[in-house]
């Protein structure tokens, strides 16, 4: 078959059923804006929170973390859903995983901690 009777074929039936062509001309914007959408929010934000979560189940003992709340504190027991953070001398708090936003590297020191 030439290419010329495949396009007379093509449209001889959008003309047999001008409804259904013009149905799916009017849902392939709505299609493609949730393809965008898909790969515009929907998909980084699941490798955001699937990194997160590897992230929290990696903390262990002596890790430096920051918490949603801004505090930093250094990890003194883990346990299956909660945390013992020592946010001060002698202060421990009990955390719930999911309030962990960063971990840290327990060998970084801050610029101003060096001592000259």
């Amino acid at each position: 078959m030439t290419d010329a009777a495949a396009s007379d074929m093509i449209l001889m039936a959008a003309a047999a059923d001008p409804g259904m062509v013009g149905l799916a001309i009017q849902f392939l914007p709505f299609v493609a804006i949730f393809v965008l959408f898909y790969f515009l929010l929907i998909r980084p934000q699941q490798k955001r929170q699937k990194a997160h979560q590897e992230m929290i189940g990696a903390v262990k003992r002596g890790d430096t973390i920051v918490m949603s709340s801004g505090m930093v504190g250094k990890v003194t027991r883990v346990e299956n859903d909660e945390v013992m953070v020592e946010i001060a001398q002698g202060v421990n708090v009990r955390v719930v995983k999911s309030m962990i936003a960063d971990v840290r590297n327990r060998t970084a020191v801050a610029a101003n901690d060096a001592k000259a």
